[in-house]
């Protein structure tokens, strides 16, 4: 079995919009269209049984608007392999109502990107979401490190997270970009072994840029095989998801990448699988 656990996708009748946009501000050639349909052929031929899609609240208006899309199409989506999260944005009021909401309906966590939603991670409105989601069992996904598209400040810095974990103690609490993209030699420092899920998505590997683009993307390359090797045992290779940040990354390609790292058959088996069965109750 596969799990990708960061995964993203948009309304079919303006993914490729909302994908070509992304795309043009982070410099980077997108995989697919970031609609279900595509995302579904992807899982098909790179043999993913269930992908996670994450879905990213800029505004404080899509809240409700979104998760309700997504409730309603839960169970179909779940029955073709794709389990969905919600999202929150800090700025909304009601946060407490809507996460009880979400949990009521089956959802089993949600995401959040300081980055696009313009606040640190360490900010009060960002701590309460996180405190009040962990409060109800929800697995609480952030995006971590620079964001490439956004990188003229980490809004989810290692020392944000390790005052998260201080504070609010958060028990499903999932790290994208394997703890922080951009910043991994701070990982392996300060922050392998916390008591944190790391995924792997968009951060292993090269980057592919635009070829229609004048400009390169922040970073050519993700962390090389022995770095991320060496970053998933300090860190216990039983906390590691494999996720690939689809549609920026083909799922295919980056399964083999991953089978390449170095890591041994049990652990790619934890990585690729057990780890997300677990923490998803599959």
């Amino acid at each position: 079995m596969i799990i990708d656990f960061h995964t993203h996708t948009f309304p079919e009748k303006n993914s490729a919009k909302v994908v070509q946009k992304l795309g043009n501000l982070s410099h980077t050639l997108p995989f697919t269209d970031g609609s279900v349909r595509e995302l579904l052929a992807s899982m098909k031929e790179a043999r993913v049984d269930y992908s996670v899609n994450l879905p990213v609240m800029t505004t404080v208006d899509q809240v409700e608007k979104v998760n309700n899309s997504l409730i309603q199409q839960r169970e179909e989506l779940f029955a073709q392999g794709i389990i969905t999260f919600g999202g929150m944005h800090p700025d909304y009021d009601n946060y407490k109502e809507e996460l009880s909401r979400l949990k009521r309906s089956g959802i089993l966590g949600i995401k959040l990107h300081p980055a696009y939603q313009n606040v640190d991670l360490d900010d009060m409105r960002m701590m309460r979401i996180i405190d009040y989601a962990s409060e109800l069992g929800l697995i609480v996904l952030t995006h971590a490190g620079i964001d490439i598209g956004i990188n003229d400040h980490n809004y989810c810095s290692v020392s944000h997270i390790l005052k998260v974990i201080d504070q609010v103690h958060p028990p499903k609490f999932v790290l994208a970009h394997m703890g922080n993209w951009g910043c991994w030699e701070d990982v392996e420092q300060d922050l392998a072994g916390a008591p944190v899920w790391l995924d792997t998505a968009f951060a292993v590997g090269s980057i592919t840029p635009d070829p229609k683009q004048d400009k390169k993307p922040y970073l050519e390359e993700n962390l090389p095989n022995e770095d991320f090797v060496r970053i998933c045992r300090k860190h216990g290779v039983n906390r590691i998801l494999f996720a690939t940040d689809s549609p920026w990354q083909d799922q295919k390609d980056y399964i083999g990448r991953i089978q390449r790292t170095g890591l041994n058959k049990e652990e790619l088996e934890l990585v690729f699988s057990e780890n997300a069965r677990k923490l998803l109750s599959l």
